[in-house]
């Protein structure tokens, strides 16, 4: 636009002055300007683009294939086109590295009239995450480089990429309850859902337990026998506070993290006991869908502003799966942790404090820390206080956890200072063994 009010400007001074010549170059220039705006926005109305990925959900370290096919379905040649995958913020900037990238991302093409051309590269997915591949951004312009326009042809592909999960040497652990079940040794409750045996009906039992198939066979009433009540599976609390997992070392025991979580809850799930999951992370999910997308663009740097910027304010809604059992469980747990993204909202002892009230106290309790603060030894204090089984894992990226003749420091002695048993986690080589060892009392 700043050409044509220029030509026109140098119009009205040839005409005011009579300066003839300057009047016939103002004219061709303009007649240059309109033809390359008229042209340019030709050219880009009849580009079309389609992205091919045939993988939407993987595990880390898997390599996807990416195709990109332009064509100009126009009746104009258009002289140059620059085509520009473009990716995320998250991803090949970031320490640790998420991805990398194989092949033509770039690409200068002239196409003429009906003619196609094609993009192809390979993406290895590092680590967890929720990867964006796209959008393709298309750029023209006259030869003469007075006009130049921007458009995205297509939307953003989302690949989902399911964390590392680990084999566990067992679950022998030194504590007044284990991860995972012990059977209540006096039956003061029993589980209706959990049918032991059949046996004569005693003066006393209720109609509902009574088994009218048995009675029809056996001519005589009998009643249902349950088996008593018991402390199955384990409830997940993920701190994924920014606070908690601070600098680049934070971003590596922040993985440390997932990686343990994922590991434990496979293990629950392989023994047939439920789990949930609840963290104050963000769906990555949830947040594309708020923000959404948009096709038209007149610079480029307002195609890389709709890349997902680093985590920041973000609606006060925790991530939850609820605690159940099911073939599913397990998958709905690990493309969560996929998904999740750090926040610095929702603290973790203010989602203790929302959440305890819901609870269920069938299971164990295992909050999963990169940092224990005051409030969150209270806040997880306050669950073993009410009758909850607690069995923190403290992720410690730097440093491993000093030997038992050693003085604990400050945030170990926190948890033991109000009855959480903790275990530490410092690599992943420590993970498996992480049910073997006793616990630090």
């Amino acid at each position: 636009m700043k050409w044509i009010f220029g030509t026109l400007a140098l119009l009205l001074i040839g005409l005011q002055f009579k300066l003839d010549l300057l009047v016939y170059a103002t004219y061709a220039l303009l007649g240059v300007v309109l033809l390359s705006r008229y042209f340019t926005n030709r050219w880009l109305e009849h580009i079309f683009a389609r992205r091919t990925c045939h993988q939407s959900v993987v595990e880390a370290g898997a390599t996807v294939a990416v195709e990109v096919g332009v064509q100009n379905q126009g009746p104009l040649a258009v002289p140059w086109l620059l085509l520009e995958e473009s990716f995320g913020r998250v991803g090949m900037a970031e320490f640790p590295k998420r991805l990398e990238v194989a092949g033509e991302r770039l690409k200068l093409v002239s196409l003429k009239a009906g003619e196609t051309t094609s993009m192809r590269y390979h993406v290895t997915f590092l680590l967890r995450g929720y990867y964006q591949l796209g959008p393709l951004l298309l750029e023209t312009g006259d030869v003469f480089g007075l006009q130049r326009r921007f458009r995205v042809q297509t939307n953003p592909h989302f690949v989902l990429v399911l964390p590392k999960v680990l084999a566990l040497e067992g679950y022998h652990l030194a504590s007044r309850r284990p991860i995972g079940e012990i059977r209540i040794s006096h039956r003061l409750f029993e589980d209706p859902t959990r049918l032991a045996g059949i046996r004569p009906y005693q003066r006393g039992d209720p109609l509902n337990r009574i088994h009218w198939r048995a009675t029809a066979r056996a001519g005589s009433l009998q009643s249902r026998m349950y088996e008593a009540s018991r402390v199955a599976g384990a409830i997940f609390l993920l701190d994924f506070h920014r606070d908690s997992f601070p600098g680049a070392a934070g971003a590596i025991a922040m993985e440390l993290a997932v990686t343990t979580l994922a590991s434990l809850a496979n293990a629950l799930h392989l023994k047939g006991e439920q789990i949930g999951l609840t963290s104050n992370g963000v769906d990555a999910a949830d947040r594309v869908r708020r923000r959404g997308w948009l096709a038209e663009f007149t610079l480029r740097r307002d195609v890389r502003s709709l890349a997902p910027a680093a985590p920041g304010t973000e609606p006060l809604r925790p991530v939850t799966i609820p605690t159940r059992k099911g073939a599913d469980q397990l998958r709905h747990i690990l493309e969560a942790l996929g998904r999740l993204e750090m926040t610095n909202t929702l603290r973790l002892d203010q989602l203790v404090e929302e959440l305890s009230g819901q609870l269920r106290r069938d299971a164990t309790v295992i909050p999963i820390l990169g940092k224990i603060t005051p409030a969150i030894a209270s806040a997880l204090g306050e669950l073993v206080r009410r009758g909850f089984t607690v069995n923190a894992v403290v992720v410690l990226a730097e440093g491993a956890m000093p030997p038992d003749w050693v003085q604990p420091p400050d945030w170990a002695a926190l948890l033991m200072g109000r009855d959480v048993d903790f275990r530490v986690v410092t690599g992943e080589e420590s993970i498996p063994g992480i049910c073997a060892e006793a616990l630090a009392r």
